[in-house]
This record gives C-alpha cells, sequence and structure tokens, in this order.
C-alpha cells in the first residue's frame, strides 16, 4: 500500500494524505459529537425518572405499606395520565418480597407475579445509558418512605425519539463530512495542480535537453522570492556552471596540448637540426662534386634518409595536434608516433627507454585515438621529467579483457601529496604545480576508466584501465 502511494504523483498524494487526515479529524469530531449529544440525552432521561420515582414514592408510600392494590394502581394510572404515559410506558410497583403489588400493564405485570424477570437487566436511575440499538429501556429504583425500604418502582422508558435523534444526527455528521471532505480534497488537488505546475515545467525543461544543461528563460521563473523561484534561479546558476567549466576543460585540454607540444619543442628542434645539417652537406658534396656519380648517389642517399626523418617528426607532431583526429579510432601507428616525439626528451637526459606495445590492434580500435594519445604523452612526459638524468622510463601498452590497459613507469622520486592529488581526485587543484596530471585524471574519468598509483622497489607506476569504447569508429 505505501508502495502504491509512493508511485502516485504528488498532486494526487498530498491531497489523498488532507482527505485521510481530514477524514480521521472528521471520524473525531464525530464521535465527541454523538458523545455530547447521548450525555445530554441520558441526563434528561435521568431527571425524568428521579421526579417520576420520587413522586410515586410519597404517594404509593402508605398504599404499599397496607399493600392496598387498587389504590397502587388507581395512582400509577392518574401519573400516566398526568402526561408521563408517552415516555413511561410501563410502571410496577412490588414489595419488600419481590412480589407485584400492581402496575400500569396489568396484563404485562400480573398482581402477586415475581418482578425478577423484569428486574434483571434494568439500570439504576443514575447509570442510565442509550445503547443506540433498542427502543425501550427498564429502570428500577428503590421504594423509600419515611426513611425505609419498602419495596421496589420498575420502570420502561420510550427511547425511540432520542435513538432516531442520535441516528439522524449521526447521518447529518457524516454526510456533512463527507461533503466537506470531498469538496476540500477537490480543492486541495487544485491547489497543489498550480501550486506544483513549475516543478513540471522545470521537469518537463530538464527532460527535453538529453543531457546538456540549458538556462531556463526569465518568462518561466516563477515571480516572487519564492521557494520554487529560488529553485529555478539554482538551477540556472548550475548551468551557467556547468557551461563555464566545460569551456574552462576545453581551454585546459587545449592549453595543455600545446604545453605539451612547448615540452617537445627544445628536443624536436635537436631532431631536425642534426637532418639540416647533414642534408646542408650533402646538398654542398653533390654541388662540388657533380662530376662524380658516386658521390652523388650517396649524398642523395643521405639526403633521402634525412628528409624521411624530417617527415615522420613533423607527421607526429601534426598528428598529435590536428583537430581533425577527433573520434578517429586508436592504432599501433599512434603509439610509434608517441615514441617519435618522446625519445628526443629520453636522449637529452640520458634515460633508458622500455617500450613494449602489445595490445592487439582490434583492441585498440575501440579506443577514441586523441584522449589516449594525450593521456599517454602526459604521463610520459612526467614520467620523464620525475626520471631525470640517467634514469629509466617504460611504457606497456596491453589488452585487459574488453578493454585497454596502459602503464608507464619511472624510477625516479615518489610523487608528492599534490602531484598524486591532481591525478587521483576530483576536487580542487591543489596551489603549485602544472595541469597536465589533472587532465589525465578528466579525460579518463570521461572515458569510464579507472588509473591506479603504486609505488615499490624505487619506481612509481600509473595505470590507467580503459574499457572498450563500443567499436571501431568509437
Amino acid at each position: 500500500m505505501l508502495k502504491r502511494l509512493q508511485d502516485m504523483p504528488l498532486s494526487f498524494r498530498v491531497p489523498l494524505i488532507a482527505s485521510a487526515m481530514m477524514v480521521l479529524v472528521g471520524v473525531v469530531a464525530s464521535q465527541q459529537v454523538l458523545s455530547s449529544l447521548s450525555s445530554v440525552q441520558e441526563a434528561r432521561l435521568q431527571e425524568l425518572a428521579r421526579l417520576h420515582v420520587d413522586g410515586l414514592a410519597v404517594a404509593l408510600g402508605p398504599s404499599v405499606l397496607r399493600r392496598d392494590v387498587w389504590e397502587v394502581f388507581d395512582t400509577l394510572d392518574r401519573a400516566t395520565a398526568a402526561g408521563s404515559g408517552q415516555r413511561m410506558v410501563l410502571t410496577v410497583v412490588a414489595d419488600e418480597a419481590g412480589r407485584v403489588i400492581a402496575a400500569s400493564d396489568p396484563l404485562r405485570a400480573p398482581v402477586d407475579s415475581d418482578v425478577g424477570p423484569l428486574a434483571d437487566g434494568a439500570q439504576t436511575i443514575d447509570a442510565i445509558r442509550l445503547s443506540g440499538t433498542e427502543d425501550h429501556i427498564r429502570v428500577a429504583a428503590p421504594l423509600d418512605y419515611q426513611g425505609r425500604n419498602v419495596g421496589l418502582i420498575i420502570s420502561e422508558l420510550n427511547v425511540a425519539d432520542l435513538v432516531a435523534e442520535r441516528w439522524k444526527a449521526g447521518l447529518y455528521l457524516l454526510a456533512g463530512n463527507a461533503v466537506a471532505t470531498l469538496v476540500l480534497a477537490f480543492g486541495g488537488y487544485l491547489a497543489m495542480r498550480r501550486m506544483l505546475k513549475p516543478v513540471a515545467r522545470l521537469a518537463g525543461h530538464m527532460g527535453r535537453m538529453e543531457g546538456t544543461l540549458e538556462p531556463i528563460p526569465a518568462s518561466d521563473v516563477p515571480k516572487g522570492d519564492t521557494e520554487l523561484a529560488r529553485l529555478f534561479q539554482t538551477y540556472n546558476a548550475m548551468s551557467d556552471a556547468v557551461h563555464a567549466k566545460a569551456e574552462a576543460e576545453r581551454r585546459l585540454a587545449e592549453r595543455e596540448r600545446f604545453v605539451s607540444l612547448g615540452r617537445l619543442s627544445s628536443s624536436l628542434a635537436h631532431e631536425i637540426n642534426n637532418p639540416l645539417g647533414g642534408l646542408l652537406n650533402a646538398a654542398d658534396t653533390i654541388h662540388t662534386y657533380a662530376d662524380r656519380p658516386e658521390v652523388v648517389r650517396q649524398s642523395a642517399e643521405l639526403m633521402q634518409r634525412g628528409l624521411g626523418h624530417l617527415r615522420d617528426v613533423t607527421r607526429a607532431i601534426l598528428d598529435q595536434n590536428r583537430l581533425d583526429r577527433a573520434g578517429q579510432p586508436l592504432r599501433p601507428e599512434d603509439f610509434e608516433d608517441l615514441r617519435l616525439l618522446f625519445e628526443p626528451e629520453v636522449h637529452s637526459r640520458n634515460q633508458a627507454l622500455d617500450w613494449q606495445v602489445g595490445a592487439a590492434a582490434s583492441a585498440l580500435e575501440c579506443q577514441a585515438a586523441a584522449p589516449v594519445r594525450q593521456v599517454t604523452l602526459n604521463l610520459l612526459l612526467n614520467a620523464g621529467a620525475a626520471a631525470g638524468m640517467n634514469g629509466k622510463v617504460g611504457l606497456t601498452v596491453a589488452n585487459d579483457g574488453n578493454g585497454l590497459s596502459i602503464s608507464v613507469t619511472n624510477t625516479g622520486a615518489a610523487m608528492s601529496d599534490g602531484d598524486l592529488a591532481r591525478l587521483m581526485d576530483s576536487g580542487p587543484l591543489p596551489p603549485g604545480g602544472g595541469v597536465g596530471l589533472r587532465l589525465v585524471h578528466d579525460i579518463v574519468a570521461g572515458l569510464g576508466g579507472t588509473i591506479g598509483h603504486e609505488r615499490a622497489e624505487g619506481q612509481t607506476r600509473i595505470r590507467v584501465d580503459l574499457p572498450a569504447q563500443g567499436g571501431p569508429h568509437a
């Protein structure tokens, strides 16, 4: 029942709960009204019965002592004719032994019969109670005369009108409560629908966005400084913050891409400068010994190798920074490009490079090339900087179930707490340091992957596990 109530719309649930509470209040109030009515009716009956019995006691005392049947009957008949007969339908007078002396209806209580059957179930005057189902009640009272108990008076009262009055009052209360509950429930439903209309508008706006947050137009924001207005304003502020964060992340990614390129520029300049020197020497040799075919051939082969190296370096730089690579699948050639870009860093520090790319092409093509290249290059650059002179840097790329595992190791010092916070956490960036490690964290999180850190035997290992992104054109 509770589960079904929770599944109902709020515009139905609140009026229904309010109606149930109103019904409960109506039932309690009706019981109080009926209880008060019963108390008034019973007090009236007690007063009537006491006056009747007291009057009979004064008039019947001597006759009961003499056991004068006709005098007792005459007194009862006159008392009935005086006006109490409509309520007192039967009055029986018995002596101390419980034998009937006279009754207003001799057929129901013959003279000298036992009064016990009539006395059974009779109430005392001070304890008269209306059950609500019986039209007649019997009341028993002692007959006292001059301070002495000389007999018993039993009266039967017709309370059909009082019972009918109680039923009528109950029906009026029931009908009034039902009408009031229905009217107020319908009014509550309309009020809740009106109050929740802005919430429905907000939910519909969010449902149409398909994963993107768009501000709600000012014309749709509720007027006034209400809770709903503040909710809409908070949503718009959150939407603006999300857009600002996305724009900042985009600019951060672009900046980090060019920062990575800048870190490689000096080493790449050396890689380009050496082939250029050789090419100039080869061109000068050809110019000087143009009449010697074997020298020209050797110089031409040297120029061809140098130009090929320049072509590879240039292509690797372009592939790393080309915007049109977005959405392209990862290939083994992408890691060869990264090696070509990173090797000048290794050579400048006289480091040892352990390069192991063992993942199958089918596993690579289920990943997007641009983010994976960016993650790998950033980790390699940080590992190279941490390893220092004569250190060791390693890269291992392998299949991991249906996904891809990338491990980068170095023999440098352990990572600082600030660097670990940038790489592993999503909180605010600690002061100092760059943004490359946080960019790695954000890209991996966006791809649904995980990052692990391990420091053992003087070596730091960063492992990135990426799930398959859906197919060759992920």
